[in-house]
């Protein structure tokens, strides 16, 4: 499957139209600035994140430091992000759907809500699939489910709680069995599906590569639309099973944090996502333009994403 990249300045257009904020030139960090990533090294949100900080980095002068903090699908990450002073140091990166599932199943165990953080904009909205070895004896989700069926169950490695929650609902639309394997990223994922581990799992654009060189197949999007680079192949709704997420890469800091400093690591961030490197690692990443909601924008998908995400997984 061809899968070169044209899409390097789709997102140009769309930036260009809302302002970027201004740089409130009276703030700067006293020190360096560390970017949390909820993921492990080498998958999606690892990778566009490392980017838009060397990006952010280069064009302030600031020194800012990446790190990998996995754990729960962002969860870990953002408990020790509620829980630091607003000192305006650290920046949260993560996404969307894992956070909301996870509020939604026991958010009264965990020690933030929506409300806990100054949200600094979003990078994009990925697309999920459920892919599988070029060499796995079935095509589809309903071919998965015969296999299952037929062979006592069937290994599906996941990389997040939505994704549990997705092939949960599977098995209560088909009752076939899956055996779910947890990873720690989508690297890891196709890892798994490569070695024989797993039969299928979930890639949020680790998969390309493997799609380009043959290696694997999509089986499923496990988005609401179809996938943009596979539009034949059907969703897990079109396939009986009423669940989809709609993954939405996202940065934010702890509630309270300096405006000024808000204001500034906003407007880098935004300056960032424009640049042609935030582009290109995007679309390799999810092949997708960069989406850059914006403060306001981004605390309101967060709010309109929980009430669905309680409407689609509180079950």
């Amino acid at each position: 499957m061809k899968l070169k990249s044209k899409i390097l300045s789709l997102g140009a257009a769309a930036l260009m139209a809302v302002a970027a904020p201004a740089v409130a030139e009276d703030w700067a960090p006293d020190g360096p600035l560390t970017i949390e990533i909820g993921f492990g090294a080498g998958g999606s949100t690892d990778t566009m994140g490392r980017v838009l900080a060397s990006v952010m980095e280069e064009n302030t002068g600031w020194n800012i430091v990446v790190e990998n903090k996995p754990g729960g699908g962002g969860v870990a990450m953002f408990t020790g992000l509620s829980q630091r002073p607003a000192n305006g140091t650290t920046i949260g990166m993560g996404v969307s759907i894992p956070v909301l599932v996870q509020l939604v199943q026991r958010g009264d165990s965990l020690p933030f809500d929506t409300e806990s953080f100054d949200y600094l904009g979003t990078i994009a909205v990925a697309e999920l699939a459920l892919v599988a070895s070029k060499d796995a004896p079935f095509d589809d989700l309903e071919g998965l489910v015969a296999y299952s069926k037929e062979n006592s169950g069937a290994t599906v490695a996941t990389m997040a709680p939505p994704q549990v929650l997705m092939m949960k609902q599977a098995t209560a639309a088909t009752d076939a069995t899956f055996d779910l394997v947890t990873a720690d990223g989508g690297a890891e994922v196709m890892k798994l599906i490569l070695g024989g581990q797993v039969l299928a799992g979930f890639g949020s654009g680790e998969h390309f590569p493997y799609l380009e060189s043959g290696d694997m197949k999509v089986i499923a999007g496990a988005n609401q639309a179809r996938l943009s680079y596979a539009p034949d192949v059907k969703t897990f709704t079109e396939s009986g099973v009423a669940a989809y997420v709609d993954p939405v890469f996202f940065l934010a800091m702890r509630k309270g944090t300096d405006p000024a400093a808000l204001k500034a690591i906003a407007a880098a961030m935004d300056e960032a996502i424009g640049s042609p490197e935030v582009a290109e690692i995007v679309a390799n990443a999810v092949k997708g333009a960069p989406h850059n909601m914006g403060p306001e924008g981004t605390h309101q998908m967060m709010v309109d994403g929980l009430a669905n995400a309680k409407v689609l997984f509180a079950k």
